[in-house]
C-alpha cells in the first residue's frame, strides 16, 4: 500500500474516526486505525466495539489530492499515528507499507517508521441489511440528542437507563431518557409517513459522539437492525450497538394534571439558578428552594458554612396556590439550557411530587421532568 494525500483533508477524516477509537481495550487491534486503499479512494475505520466509524476519502475529491500508487490495507497505532500526522512539516504526506507491516510516513524532510498490524485481524463492521430506515434532518437530530441525553443515567447498575429510548410509529418520532431523578422527552413529526414501527435504546455515549459529527451535515439516514443502528452522514458511517432490554414505561411518570402553573423566561430563570447554586454547591445537600405565591416568587440558595443568597424572580404568568419546593439546581440548569431563550411553563402539584417544564407554545413537543428534594 502506498498513497499520498493532502494532510488537512486527511486530518479532518482522522478526527472523526478517532472518536470511536478507545485508548484502552481488551482487544489490542481496536487501539488502532484501519486504513484501506483501493481504486476508489482511502477508507479509514475506528472502533471500540460499542461504536464504529468509517469514512472514505474519494479519489475524485480534489481538495484531498489523493494519489494511490499501490492498494492495500494496514492497522496503525492510532494515538502515535495521529500525533505524527498532525505535526508533519509539509502540506502533503505519503504513507507506505515498506516490509511486512512496517509503515513509513514521509512529509517534507521528516520520515517516520512505525509498526502496524495485519488488517485481516481487525473485526468486521456489522452488516446492516434493514428495510427499517428513516431520514432525519441533522439539525433536528442534534437538537433531540442535546435535549434528551442530559437525563441519561451514569450508573451502570441499571444499564438500560444509560441510553435514550427512540421510538417510531408512522411519522411520529419520540425520544425519552430518565435516570429516575429527572426525565426528558421530545416528540417530533417526521416528513415521511412510511416509517415502520420501531423501538430502540441507544447508549448516551454513542449519541454524544454522533452529535459532534452532525455540524456540517444536512440529512441523516438511520437504519436499524436487531442489535445495531447505523447513521449514514454522507460519506461517513456511524455504527452503534443497541442496549438490550425493555425501557421502563415513562408515560405514567409524567403528571397529566397540575395545581400550579408559572411562566418564566428560561434564560432569566437559568441565570437566577446559576447565582443561587454558587452557594448551594458548597452545601452537602446541593439544594435550592423556590417559593411561589401571589405576592411574588423567589429563589434561595444556602450553605451553612458560607452564607445565603436570595433573589426575586420575574414571573410572566401565575395561576394556582402558594408553594415551596426544593430541587437539585444542576438538574434544573441542564433542563433550562435545553430550551434556549424562550418562555416556558413550569407546572407543579405538591412540594413532593415531580414537576414539569414545557415550552409555552407546543407543550406536547418537549417535556422536562424533575423530582424535588425532601428537605425535612
Amino acid at each position: 500500500m502506498k498513497f499520498t494525500v493532502n494532510r488537512t483533508a486527511f486530518i479532518k477524516e482522522l478526527n472523526d474516526v478517532s472518536r470511536a477509537i478507545a485508548a484502552r481495550t481488551t482487544i489490542p487491534v481496536l487501539t488502532g486505525l484501519k486504513l484501506v486503499a483501493d481504486a476508489n479512494g482511502l477508507t479509514l475505520t475506528g472502533s471500540d466495539s460499542d461504536i464504529s466509524i468509517e469514512t472514505t476519502l474519494s479519489i475524485a475529491d480534489e481538495t484531498a489530492s489523493l494519489n494511490i500508487e499501490d492498494t492495500g490495507a494496514i492497522v496503525l497505532p492510532a494515538r502515535f499515528f495521529s500525533e505524527i500526522v498532525k505535526q508533519l512539516p509539509d502540506q502533503t504526506m505519503t504513507v507506505e507499507i515498506t516490509s511486512g507491516f512496517q509503515t513509513t510516513i514521509t512529509s517534507g524532510s521528516a520520515l517516520f517508521t512505525i509498526n502496524g498490524l495485519d488488517a485481516n485481524t481487525y473485526p468486521h463492521l456489522p452488516e446492516i441489511e434493514s428495510t427499517n430506515s428513516v431520514s432525519l434532518s441533522a439539525d433536528t437530530l442534534r437538537q433531540i440528542i442535546s435535549q434528551t441525553v442530559i437525563a441519561v443515567s451514569n450508573q451502570e447498575s441499571r444499564p438500560i437507563l444509560t441510553g435514550v429510548h427512540f421510538s417510531f410509529n408512522g411519522n411520529e418520532f419520540a425520544a425519552v431518557a430518565t435516570d429516575s431523578h429527572r426525565l426528558s422527552q421530545r416528540r417530533v413529526t417526521l416528513d415521511a409517513a412510511n416509517v415502520n414501527k420501531a423501538d430502540l435504546i441507544i447508549p448516551g455515549k454513542s449519541l454524544n459522539e454522533l452529535a459532534k459529527m452532525l455540524e456540517n451535515v444536512e440529512t441523516v439516514e438511520m437504519q436499524v437492525t436487531e442489535n445495531q443502528v447505523l447513521f449514514s452522514l454522507g460519506k461517513t458511517l456511524f455504527y452503534s450497538r443497541l442496549l438490550e432490554g425493555n425501557y421502563p414505561d415513562t408515560t405514567r411518570l409524567i403528571p397529566t394534571e397540575s395545581d400550579i402553573q408559572v411562566t418564566f423566561n428560561a434564560t432569566e430563570l437559568l441565570a437566577a439558578i446559576n447565582r443561587a447554586s454558587l452557594l448551594s454547591h458548597e452545601s452537602r445537600n446541593n439544594v435550592v428552594k423556590l417559593e411561589i405565591s401571589e405576592t411574588g416568587s423567589k429563589i434561595t440558595g444556602n450553605s451553612p458554612d458560607v452564607g445565603q443568597v436570595e433573589e426575586a424572580l420575574n414571573v410572566k404568568n401565575y395561576d394556582g396556590n402558594a408553594l415551596e419546593i426544593s430541587f437539585n439546581p444542576d438538574y434544573m440548569k441542564d433542563a433550562l439550557r435545553s430550551f434556549g431563550n424562550i418562555d416556558i411553563e413550569v407546572s407543579f402539584t405538591t412540594s413532593l411530587r415531580p414537576f414539569i417544564l414545557t415550552p409555552v407554545e407546543n407543550k406536547e413537543s418537549f417535556i422536562q421532568l424533575i423530582t424535588p428534594v425532601r428537605t425535612f
